[in-house]
């Protein structure tokens, strides 16, 4: 199971509430980036491209649990920049559990050896562990050799500390398939509980444009390496629909609303990849005040023409399987016995 059977449950009770009371858009994840700085250059990023004022800001932990509660997903996924690179993490993240929120802890871990004993396994917390395919792939995208097994290394003591772990994978042109059919063995030899992975998005700042995938390669990427997966064993951290979205079975708009950001900044519009014009002063402000119609493949868009991002479409994924019993049915089926299909 890719995420404690709590938070999907807590997740599964927070969608039927939304839904029962008419909801219409309502967020499943906040991307909240408390800082920018980071101890890496990875070249599909480019967030410490910011000048050093910039980069020295950090949001306070009010501020965080502030944007918790004021959008009302149940997860937090605490990104950055390097989080643990914020002198007061721990404080925040102990106080986003505290509010009853589940968290997801992206790190480089680079800085796990130095920080690890100021957290403790909760089923509430789970480290989400960046690394990007294969150890050669791994340090050339993020400029550092020797980060893949410092990443591993990482891994492996915090499972044996009794964390949840998963990791973060993001797929750029040139990667090979079979590689990553490969990685994919070993992170789960590694004892993870669950792999996140998604075709790149082109960040404006990010240095290399080149690096990115367009949607028909990311099809045939996906529908190679994920070539037999219900038989191989591999958990991915996804609905099982977002995966058939990736290997072009499924067919999705974006649903912006549904990954909202909060960083120094304030409410980033529209969507946790694209800044458009100025930032909400407030979460209502964001929602109310956005036109939401403007964004996504098929509303021409031309900055969201090649996205295939699970910050967008899982949430597609999750709508879709909550719009019929059968539909649901299926979900349930995929998630439940996926080697029978």
């Amino acid at each position: 199971m890719a995420i404690p059977l709590r938070m999907q449950l807590a997740v599964f009770q927070y969608i039927v509430r939304c839904r029962i009371q008419g909801v219409k858009r309502y967020p499943l994840v906040l991307m909240l980036e408390p800082l920018f700085a980071c101890n890496l250059e990875c070249a599909g990023c480019g967030k410490i491209q910011y000048p050093p004022e910039v980069l020295k800001r950090r949001l306070t932990p009010a501020e965080c649990w502030e944007a918790a509660l004021e959008c009302g997903a149940p997860i937090v996924s605490v990104a950055g920049g390097e989080p643990l690179a914020h002198e007061r993490i721990q404080e925040i993240v102990d106080g986003l559990i505290a509010r009853g929120k589940y968290v997801y802890l992206c790190t480089n871990a680079l800085l796990l050896d130095k920080h690890i004993q100021k957290f403790r396994p909760s089923s509430q917390l789970v480290f989400n562990v960046h690394l990007d395919g294969p150890e050669a792939v791994h340090d050339r995208n993020v400029g550092k050799p020797g980060a893949y097994q410092a990443a591993t290394t990482a891994i492996r003591r915090l499972k044996k500390a009794g964390f949840h772990v998963t990791t973060n994978t993001t797929v750029f042109q040139g990667s090979s398939a079979e590689g990553y059919r490969r990685f994919f063995d070993d992170c789960m030899a590694l004892g993870v509980d669950g792999m996140t992975i998604a075709p790149g998005y082109a960040y404006e700042k990010a240095g290399q444009q080149g690096l990115f995938l367009k949607p028909e390669q990311t099809k045939a990427w996906f529908r190679e390496a994920f070539r037999g997966r219900h038989e191989k064993g591999w958990v991915f951290n996804h609905s099982p629909f977002y995966l058939d979205f990736l290997e072009g079975k499924r067919d999705y708009d974006c649903t912006p609303w549904g990954t909202p950001l909060r960083n120094l900044f304030g409410w980033q519009r529209p969507c946790y990849l694209m800044a458009e014009g100025e930032y909400a002063k407030s979460y209502r402000e964001l929602q109310e005040a956005t036109d939401w119609n403007r964004f996504g493949p098929r509303s021409g868009h031309p900055n969201c023409a090649n996205c295939m991002m699970h910050s967008g479409f899982e949430p597609s994924a999750v709508i879709e399987a909550f719009s019929s019993a059968a539909k649901f049915l299926e979900l349930a089926r995929d998630y439940v016995a996926p080697a029978s299909r």
